[in-house]
């Protein structure tokens, strides 16, 4: 039996080119779906695809492959039954990549010089801070977590890895979130690169911010979330923490908000996958997953349903 696969658009149709045993077709779920049976769905990678999943009850998939890694909400509109994965192996070397420029760009004073010049100058030098001999917390041992850690070693920078809980693994010691009050007062750098969940929303608060140290660095790179947004502003406003953003609650920052104006803030617009890695990630995932529904074999990174 010929598959039949549904992409958010053509771009991504043409991307993965001839697929054997497989039609492929174009679909965002927003309209009437073009095909009585789709056995695999490819949502969009932005926008309210969320509120279109129940569009997939009509055509009985059998997974629906997400583009992102994250999958906060989508149990609430989920039909049931519906198989749905994420994106594991698609996201994690961009988001680490950015991850590392984030610290790089914030500690040398990058955006400082980027305003200066675009004021029309001119440009002072001042003395920037190293990632090398930095004290780093890195708070998620997943992929992205995993990859961001690998990324930074070779910067010299004395890594500390936290998870849920403490255990020990292939790259060594890794120590549980309830260690955080401990770990906290020693962090220069502090990264995020958690899911969100009911135990990691606003873990990093107004106490935690307090615990780090005169001028440490906050990297957020998981979910807004995960960070208390108005402690964030507070924390920030005099500089005595910094930050740099990829992610955060709200999202977007309304225009004018004070994470955004701030000279101690730097913000980009979760933009962690947003690279040339991420295609041929995509279209591989994609591929696999095919490849193991039309041989009788389970799905991979299958998160609900």
């Amino acid at each position: 039996m010929t598959l039949v696969v549904s992409v958010p658009d053509e771009a991504l149709r043409a991307a993965l080119g001839p697929l054997p045993d497989a039609e492929v077709v174009v679909w965002d779920l927003a309209g009437p779906p073009p095909a009585p049976r789709i056995d695999l769905i490819v949502p969009p990678y932005l926008g309210d695809w969320r509120d279109r999943l129940p569009a997939v009850a009509a055509v009985r998939p059998r997974l629906v492959q997400s583009q992102l890694l994250g999958w906060d909400g989508v149990d609430r509109v989920l039909p049931p039954g519906v198989p749905f994965a994420n994106a594991v192996g698609v996201h994690e070397a961009s988001t680490a990549e950015l991850a590392v420029g984030l610290v790089l760009a914030a500690l040398r004073g990058i955006d400082e010089y980027v305003r200066q010049a675009a004021s029309g100058g001119p440009q002072r030098p001042f003395l920037g801070t190293s990632l090398a001999d930095r004290r780093v917390l890195l708070l998620g041992t997943g992929g992205v977590g995993t990859a961001i850690a690998r990324r930074l070693r070779p910067f010299e920078a004395a890594v500390t890895r936290v998870a849920r809980t403490a255990r020990e693994d292939g790259e060594g010691a890794v120590h549980g979130i309830a260690e955080l009050p401990a770990l906290l007062p020693d962090a220069e750098v502090l990264i995020l690169a958690l899911p969100l969940d009911a135990t990691t929303t606003g873990l990093v608060d107004a106490a935690a911010l307090a615990a780090l140290p005169d001028g440490a660095l906050v990297v957020n790179v998981g979910r807004g979330g995960l960070v208390d947004t108005d402690a964030l502003v507070a924390a920030t406003a005099d500089g005595r923490v910094r930050a740099a953003l990829d992610v955060t609650d709200p999202e977007p920052l309304p225009a004018g908000h004070p994470l955004l104006t701030s000279p101690h803030v730097l913000v980009v617009p979760h933009v962690g996958g947003a690279s040339t890695a991420m295609r041929p990630r995509m279209t591989a995932l994609i591929r696999e997953q095919l490849r193991r529904l039309a041989g009788g074999e389970p799905p991979q990174h299958v998160v609900l349903g």
